[in-house]
């Protein structure tokens, strides 16, 4: 094990834990169970982009993309940065809506917002299921990226695993809501700085620009080409792409919750402007990062290693140690935040509307959920034991999931009055199965991305469903419970 690389990162660790022990005494004061799934709602605009940036960037922001962009070049670069508006679109669809709606049927949970519009338990079940299972999957990425990072530590990669994933877990289920929107805070600065100075000294190993630009040349010159090697990225590719990872990230639970918790409409405004600006900074660096990477590691075997390899090449060991803590900062508060939205659906979305007459306290709520954390994270890590090669594709396979059944039903839910629950009931179970069939047998219409027709297919249910069902009736705050 190198040391050197340990100590910075077990000094992060701390920290990140201090700030959640800071959020538990904090929480003792206020109500618990509200605070620790959305913070009583008191996000400033810098918190708000923070945390939606961060929990956006993740593993494949990190690991994933730029080990594409290793393998497929400066094109698979350009596609990234198709990523850069979805701060904007997430909260300009459904940020204030969405804030004014939640505070009055004090809803804490996704589930609660479409049971307030639909007034459907059969969906808040359905939408449920969809969350934990899809989350199994996204979630498995995110423990796999921060095992490969201690990897490079000298870590062999099960021991890895078992530090990441306990350690993670302990600071979700004690922190919650709070602990996440502060670490979201402290990590996306970390993430910047370290994402923009690998960036420089990677590029200061390469000989410069030009240097690396006519080395990669050089590999192949597809790699300098928009479509990358073998026209990967024709246009049905990057159509899919911006549909799955830019339009499509509005029907994102985890992203969408976030609108929930913001303080006040100046919140809004900071924090779609400050997010945009952390989102296209991180991209470009890091996506620029894994291309340029090729020329100083032309022979790795498994492409995901590429940031990792990168850090301990061109950076000092004591260096390396404290630039790892930023691809660590992103795959935690990713965790982080999904963690907290499984174990809210579990308590408030299935457990409360099976036996809605129980009297729980907040206290006992809240243990109960930080029970569901540990549980919930020591299977994520059994999960992760044996990874794939690229991360990526699973992480994609598991957000175009969640676009499938939430992306319709939230949208059409706030924008269309007539919109009913046969339509969105409609829309998720078509969705989710077409998604199923298409990712699962490798069907590609048109030769797009799964998630295009999917979407298509979800809307025609949607509309189609709407003509059998009633319009409907907002429910009241004693009703969502």
């Amino acid at each position: 094990m190198n040391i050197d690389i340990l100590i910075p990162l077990i000094l992060y660790l701390i920290l990140v834990f201090s700030l959640s022990v800071y959020a538990y005494i904090k929480r003792k004061k206020v109500n618990q169970f509200t605070d620790y799934f959305i913070g009583n709602r008191t996000m400033g605009g810098f918190l708000l982009a923070m945390t939606l940036a961060a929990t956006y960037i993740s593993a494949s922001s990190f690991i994933g993309g730029p080990g594409a962009a290793y393998k497929f070049g400066l094109g698979w670069v350009l596609l990234a940065m198709i990523q850069v508006p979805t701060v904007l679109l997430s909260l300009g669809i459904l940020g204030k809506k969405f804030a004014i709606l939640a505070r009055k049927y004090n809803a804490i949970t996704l589930s609660d917002m479409l049971y307030a519009h639909y007034r459907s338990r059969l969906i808040v079940w359905f939408a449920s299921i969809a969350i934990v299972v899809a989350f199994i999957g996204a979630m498995t990425v995110q423990f796999v990226g921060g095992a490969r990072l201690l990897e490079t530590a000298g870590i062999p990669y099960d021991v890895g695993l078992l530090i990441f994933g306990i350690g993670t877990v302990i600071y979700t289920a004690f922190g919650g809501f709070r602990a996440s929107i502060l670490n979201d805070a402290f990590q996306g600065l970390v993430m910047i700085i370290g994402a923009v100075l690998l960036l420089a000294a990677i590029i200061y190993a390469a000989g410069g620009i030009d240097h690396a630009i006519s080395s990669l040349k050089a590999i192949d010159p597809a790699l300098l080409t928009p479509e990358g090697p073998n026209n990967f990225m024709d246009f049905p590719f990057m159509a899919s792409f911006w549909v799955l990872v830019c339009f499509g990230v509005v029907g994102l639970p985890h992203t969408a919750v976030r609108c929930m918790a913001y303080k006040d409409s100046k919140a809004v405004h900071q924090g779609i402007i400050i997010g945009t600006v952390v989102v296209t900074i991180i991209m470009f660096t890091m996506h620029l990062a894994g291309a340029l990477g090729r020329v100083i590691l032309p022979d790795l075997t498994i492409p995901d290693q590429v940031i990792p390899q990168l850090i301990i090449q061109v950076l000092p060991p004591l260096a390396a140690g404290i630039f790892l803590a930023a691809p660590l900062a992103a795959i935690m508060s990713t965790i982080n935040s999904q963690l907290l939205q499984v174990s809210s659906v579990l308590i408030k979305d299935l457990l409360l509307s099976i036996k809605p007459t129980s009297q729980y306290s907040d206290k006992n709520l809240t243990r109960l959920s930080v029970f569901i954390t540990f549980v919930f994270g020591a299977l994520l890590i059994v999960a992760a034991w044996n990874p794939p090669e690229m991360i990526i594709w699973l992480n994609l396979l598991a957000f175009g999931g969640l676009e499938a059944v939430f992306l319709w039903p939230l949208v059409l839910g706030l924008y269309w009055k007539k919109a009913n629950a046969c339509g969105a009931l409609s829309s998720m179970i078509i969705g989710a199965g077409s998604y199923i069939i298409l990712a699962s047998q490798n069907i590609k219409i048109f030769d797009f991305h799964p998630i295009v027709p999917t979407l298509c297919f979800g809307l025609i249910a949607f509309v189609v469903g709407n003509q059998f069902g009633k319009k409907s009736h907002l429910v009241t705050q004693q009703d969502i419970g």
